[in-house]
């Protein structure tokens, strides 16, 4: 059986870019099994996912005839091979319901990654990681020692070879300097009140308001605190009948939900970088 890869691109505009895609692969011995692009009239810029097997060449042999291909086009690309699970790092505070939803989601084989390590400023979800057999590191975190603990995260992750870092309800605002080094590869989730209701308890804010949509917003983390490009948005409708604690439950939910679509999408290389935005080939 070939193996299978996944192509993704992006460059400026021209034509027939479609079309040398297609013929390069054709070249090779590469069948396309899905293929999709986005033109973005508005920057010029052309973005590209193509999933193909071939047998014909190495996957070193492959990567070198895609970098001279791709050298005239301007084009930045990535090539993955689709049997290999994203390496992933999670992190968690105190909230543990998008860390259970993801190791449930991994385990039972919904996504496609391979998660070496968890990250907590706390303790509280320790017993959770071992029954998963993940590796647990608590890195307490304070305003002496942020540098420190920022530090040995990085390693963690370095050590990890992460390709992926999510912050499963993470309540620690990363350095600029930690965003620029996981710039691209680590995702964030949070309510999507924001820039209302900031601070702790924002369902109770929003309660108090009256609010008829609560939701969440996934997004890569840089260091524009929340404002990172966005990946997934969900929203659930609520009424002047629920309370407090309904409209956490719900809220909690729905984050996980987005998360849960978001780390998909990003596992599966369908979710390209376009400046402050993203394009996503689901």
């Amino acid at each position: 059986m070939k193996p299978v890869y996944i192509l993704t691109l992006s460059c400026p505009d021209r034509l027939g870019l479609v079309h040398a895609v297609s013929g390069f692969l054709l070249e090779r011995g590469g069948n396309i099994e899905e293929a999709a692009q986005y033109n973005d009239h508005d920057t010029g810029l052309f973005f590209m996912r193509v999933q193909f097997a071939c047998g014909e060449l190495t996957p070193e042999d492959l990567k070198m005839q895609l970098d001279s291909f791709a050298r005239p086009f301007e084009m930045r690309w990535g090539l993955h091979a689709v049997a290999q699970p994203m390496r992933a790092v999670l992190m968690v505070s105190k909230e543990g319901h998008c860390l259970n939803d993801l190791l449930f989601r991994w385990k039972s084989g919904l996504l496609a990654l391979d998660i070496r390590a968890i990250i907590s400023n706390h303790r509280e979800f320790y017993q959770l990681a071992a029954s998963y057999n993940v590796p647990f590191h608590h890195l307490p975190v304070t305003a002496a020692t942020k540098a420190q603990a920022e530090a040995r995260q990085y390693e963690i992750i370095e050590a990890e070879q992460a390709e992926l870092v999510v912050l499963a309800r993470y309540m620690q605002v990363l350095s600029d300097d930690l965003c620029r080094k996981l710039s691209g590869r680590a995702i964030n989730i949070h309510h999507s009140f924001l820039p209302s209701f900031k601070g702790a308890k924002p369902y109770y804010q929003a309660h108090d308001r009256g609010v008829k949509l609560i939701g969440a917003t996934a997004h890569y983390v840089t260091a524009d605190l929340d404002e990172g490009p966005i990946i997934e948005q969900d929203v659930a409708r609520v009424d002047h009948s629920r309370t407090v604690e309904d409209l956490t439950a719900l809220g909690r939910d729905t984050e996980s939900q987005v998360l849960a679509r978001a780390v998909k999408w990003h596992s599966e290389h369908r979710v390209l970088i376009n400046g402050h935005k993203t394009v996503i080939f689901r």
